[in-house]
C-alpha cells in the first residue's frame, strides 16, 4: 500500500494511493489509523509532500553498506569488529518534499547527496527484540541523505554538515508493505546516473536497526531512519536536479539551488 501526503484546495491530508486517485484519509495514519473519509482526489490535482514530517528526530546509518561482498565474508566471518550500527541525528528541519527546493548553504562549496532507503516508525519502540522490531516499522520511503562534505572534514564530526535546512528530502510516498532484499537504489543527478547498488551488501536488516536504536533512545511514531548510502555519494551544484529512485517505491526529485 503506497500512502501518501499531499496538499490540495488548501488543505493537507494523507491519502492512499490508488492508480490515478488518492483515497483520503480520516486522520494522520501514524496516530489515527487507515480509515477512509470516502473521497478520492485526482492524483494529478494533488501536489505531493514529504510522506511525513518527524515529530521527533531522523537518525542516520553510516556504512550502512559492505563496500564489497569481501568486506561482507570477513564480517560474516569474524575478522570485522564493528559489528554495531554506527549513526548520526538531524533535525526535522531538514526534512522536505518532492520537487522542493534544496538551498546549497553560504558555508559550503561541496555539497553532495546520497540515495538512500528510509524507514518511518509507526508505533513507539524502546527496547524492542529484534523480532518484534518490524511491527514498529509503519513502512519506507525514498531518502536523499545530504551532506557539506568540506564542513564534514574541517569540523571532523557531522553535527553540522548534515544539519542544514533542506537536507533530507523524503518522499514521493510511504510503502507499507516493502521487503529491503534485493533492492535497486540509484541516484542520478540532471538525469545522469551517479550513484547506484542494490541492497545484498546492506550490514543490517531494518530489524536489526530499530532494535538496536530503540535500545539507545525511544524511537516515535514518524520518525524516520535512513539506512545508508551504497558506494560514493555524489555532487550537487546550483542548478542541478537531484533524482533518487528505490525499486518498488518511486523516484524522489529536488531542484538544487544557490541563493545569493
Amino acid at each position: 500500500m503506497k500512502i501518501a501526503r499531499f496538499s490540495h484546495d488548501s488543505r493537507i491530508a494523507y491519502g492512499i494511493l490508488d492508480e490515478g486517485d488518492l483515497v483520503v484519509l480520516a486522520a494522520d495514519p501514524m496516530y489515527g489509523g487507515l480509515d477512509t473519509t470516502g473521497e478520492r482526489v485526482p492524483l494529478a490535482d494533488a501536489v505531493l509532500l514529504a510522506p511525513v514530517i518527524p515529530r521527533s528526530k531522523v537518525i542516520g546509518m553510516s556504512r550502512g553498506y559492505y563496500l564489497s561482498e569481501s568486506e561482507k565474508e570477513d564480517q560474516e566471518g569474524g575478522l570485522d569488529r564493528r559489528l554495531e550500527p554506527q549513526f548520526f541525528l538531524k533535525p526535522n528541519t531538514t526534512v522536505v518534499g518532492p520537487n522542493d527546493r534544496v538551498v546549497l548553504p553560504a558555508a559550503s562549496t561541496d555539497v553532495h547527496g546520497e540515495a538512500e532507503i528510509a524507514i518511518v516508525i509507526g508505533k513507539i519502540a524502546k527496547n524492542v527484540a529484534v523480532e518484534d522490531a518490524e511491527s514498529k516499522i509503519f513502512g519506507y520511503t525514498v531518502a536523499n541523505d545530504l551532506t557539506a562534505v568540506d564542513l564534514l572534514k574541517s569540523d571532523d564530526h557531522s553535527a553540522r554538515a548534515k544539519s542544514f535546512d533542506g537536507f533530507c528530502p523524503l518522499g514521493p510516498v510511504i510503502e507499507t508493505e516493502f521487503d529491503m532484499e534485493g533492492v535497486e537504489v540509484s541516484g542520478s543527478v540532471n538525469g545522469e546516473l551517479a550513484q547506484s547498488g542494490d541492497t545484498a551488501l546492506l550490514r543490517h536488516s531494518a530489524a536489526e536497526t530499530v532494535a538496536f536504536l530503540s535500545r539507545c533512545f525511544t524511537l516515535l511514531p514518524g520518525d524516520v531512519i535512513l539506512t545508508g548510502g551504497l558506494g560514493r555519494s555524489f555532487p550537487v551544484r546550483d542548478g542541478d536536479r537531484a533524482t533518487v529512485t528505490v525499486e518498488g517505491i518511486g523516484s524522489l526529485s529536488n531542484p538544487v539551488i544557490r541563493l545569493g
